[in-house]
């Protein structure tokens, strides 16, 4: 019954006993007493938690728990500014998201910001180089989605197609990775962790 009757914690992690020391130095009437308090509070919370102290801004963090603890009531001069109440629970700003629909959905949308880069890459061997990285990720997204041999042809008709024919690739110049090795890498693992239980 009586634990039922407690009140509530405001940060579980620090435990009941220390938040009736914040509560204690809330009440506090002399100011270099109550600062005093505060300071042992800090202390006793930092021991709780020795292995965050390599951590930047250990100590403001500890501050600003101390002020919600105490329910932004404790009136001290902190060595920090510390958390207002009023931005406690205030929202992040949303994340920009397009959401339009995309061609070819297995190959990602990174993909696609690399193709466009590529796109306007100086030609010479650098960008040769870029374009073979770029067809063998996309042959390997493929074989991912489609467990079927794909032939170079056609990912280089959907390396022109994402590039909106800007990069036209003849099949001969630019040789890529055999579908079945790149299926056999995919396996591998799964069949030395087998051969491993066993």
């Amino acid at each position: 019954m009586e634990y039922a009757k407690r009140q509530t914690l405001i940060l579980p992690e620090y435990g009941r006993n220390i938040q009736r020391m914040v509560q204690h130095a809330v009440n506090i009437e002399d100011p270099k007493e109550r600062a005093r308090c505060a300071q042992t509070i800090i202390s006793i919370m930092g021991n709780l938690f020795p292995y965050l102290r390599d951590i930047n801004n250990f100590k403001h963090k500890l501050w600003d728990h101390l002020a919600i603890m105490s329910d932004f009531k404790l009136d001290i001069d902190y060595p920090c500014e510390v958390l207002k109440k009023e931005n406690l629970y205030t929202h992040p700003d949303k994340i920009p998201f397009t959401s339009k629909t995309m061609r070819y959905p297995h190959y990602g949308r990174v993909l696609q910001q690399m193709i466009e880069k590529a796109v306007d890459y100086p030609e010479g061997e650098q960008k040769d180089q870029l374009l073979l990285l770029i067809a063998n990720h996309m042959k390997k997204c493929y074989l991912t989605w489609n467990k079927e041999v794909v032939e170079d042809r056609k990912i280089f008709d959907d390396l022109r197609e994402l590039s909106r024919g800007r990069l036209n690739i003849n099949p001969d110049f630019l040789k890529l990775m055999e579908s079945k090795e790149i299926l056999n890498k995919k396996n591998k693992p799964n069949n030395q962790n087998k051969k491993a239980t066993k």
